[in-house]
Parts: C-alpha cells; structure tokens; sequence
C-alpha cells in the first residue's frame, strides 16, 4: 500500500501548525515548525506572499485532517462518504469515525508516542482487542472494547518510553486507562465537542460537495 515517506516535519510546515506527528518531541525546541514555521521549498521563503483562494482553504484543511489521522485519499474519502449516510453534521460524524479509529486510540491511551508509532506496534501484532491479536490499524473501535498491549510486548522500549512520557489520559472522558498493566477500555463514542483538535470540519464537507 502507498504512504508517505518523506519528512513528517515538512507535513507540518506545510499546513501551518503542529499535528503531532513525531509526539512528544514536536514540543520540544528540536521542533522543525519552531524553526521554521513556514511552507518548504523554494517558493516558501518567509517573507514570500501567496494569495490563497477559497479551494485553496478548502484542501488544506481536508488534508490538514488527513495527515493527522495518517489516512490515504481514498481511505479518507471513505471515511467521509459513511459519515455523510449517518445522521447528523457530516464533518462531526467524520471526526468520530476517525476517532475511532484503533491506531488513534492506542496513541490517545498514551501506549505510543505518536499515531505513525502505533500504526507500527499494531501491524506487529503487539495489540489486542477483546482479548485477540487485530493488526489492521483503521480497525474501528466500539464502546466498552478492550484494548490492551500484548503481555509479552510490554518491555519493549518504544511502549515503556510512550506510558512514561504520555499525557494524563484521564484528559480523555471516553476512555479508562490502566497503565500499569498497558490496558484500557473505549468507554463510548465521543461528540464532536469532546474531541479537542484543531479542524474545520465544515470546510471538508464543502470541499467534497463541490
């Protein structure tokens, strides 16, 4: 499958702000955004003076979402077409789905560093849910599922550095996590307004309804 091999750093100085997707080291002052906060490349020089049009807002905030979450175009288009058939606000519905999925919630429960680092301990069949090996990380979690690491992954240098160094994960009311014994429960699907991350929603939607 295609993805992304380039610098993640320059995903971020292109869309103008932090999406976190080196984890805790992207608030550190070895942040490339902190250095040079503005879009690579010849053209992106600081001072350089760009009119952006509307189309222009659209996409970036579309893949803005896209490169946060680590989804592919036609995944996200997915993800966005099923949000569109539910009821309620399309980009809200989009939101959760995503939200949900299990590469997301591994690192909400601060059992990776980063979203690309889980993706990575889930395909190595570290994770499990219900108490059974899945190593598809857009796997789609429901409420009251289990997630927990595998005992035998537990002292793997990369999970112990993520528990240590995570945020409280308490920050997060949809979730229970213990983190002594590396497990925790998607308690039930948050609304849109639990979920704190900075995306307009609304100009995704209007970018596929053009």
């Amino acid at each position: 499958m295609a993805r992304y091999t380039g610098s993640v750093c320059k995903l971020c100085r292109r869309e103008g702000s932090k999406l976190m997707l080196k984890g805790a080291r992207c608030m550190t002052s070895k942040c490339a955004f902190e250095r040079r906060a503005y879009v690579p490349g010849q053209h992106g020089a600081p001072n350089a003076r760009k009119k952006v049009t509307d189309y222009g807002i659209h996409l970036r905030e579309k893949q803005k979402a896209r490169r946060i979450y680590g989804v592919l175009e036609r995944q996200f288009k997915k993800y966005f077409e099923i949000a569109d058939r539910k009821s309620g606000e399309t980009g809200d519905n989009l939101l959760v789905l995503l939200e949900r999925r299990l590469d997301n919630v591994v690192y909400r429960m601060g059992f990776a560093p980063s979203r690309n680092a889980a993706r990575q301990i889930i395909r190595h069949g570290h994770v499990q849910v219900n108490g059974h090996k899945v190593n598809i990380p857009s796997y789609l979690v429901n409420p009251t599922n289990n997630i927990e690491i595998k005992e035998t992954s537990r002292s793997m240098g990369l999970i112990q550095d993520a528990v240590q160094n995570s945020m409280d994960s308490s920050h997060y009311e949809w979730l229970s996590v213990d983190r002594n014994n590396f497990k925790g429960e998607f308690l039930y699907t948050p609304k849109r307004e639990q979920v704190e991350i900075d995306i307009n929603a609304n100009l995704i939607v209007e970018f596929y309804s053009k």
